[in-house]
């Protein structure tokens, strides 16, 4: 597998970046820091990867993320990896959701 852009969002960070992040699952797991639970864009433009036990572990506020008017705001705890979805895997982060759209969509 190669590397997707992505935008990771630290707990501790206000916005995130947009970085290339290797596309495996054990990398995606490390990175949000346990079993991925995914949060689709209503639109279908993106999803949201977080510890799907992330409240269990008590992990902190991160952000809330305003996918739009078709789905209510959605809160994340520890830290979060949005990416582009493909048919079958996940893929590069769709050209228009750059971080400055990403910055418009946080709570």
């Amino acid at each position: 597998m190669g590397k997707i852009r992505a935008i990771v969002k630290r707990a501790d960070e206000q916005y995130g970046h947009v970085t290339w992040i290797s596309n495996t699952l054990k990398n995606l797991q490390t990175q949000v820091g346990g079993y991925i639970e995914c949060v689709t864009d209503p639109a279908g433009r993106f999803v949201v990867l977080c510890d799907e036990e992330g409240r269990l572990k008590d992990k902190p506020y991160n952000c809330t993320v305003d996918f739009g008017p078709h789905r209510h705001p959605v809160s994340f705890v520890g830290d979060i990896i949005a990416v582009g979805m493909g048919e079958e895997d996940f893929v590069d982060l769709p050209e228009e959701i750059t971080l400055k759209a990403w910055k418009e969509m946080l709570k």
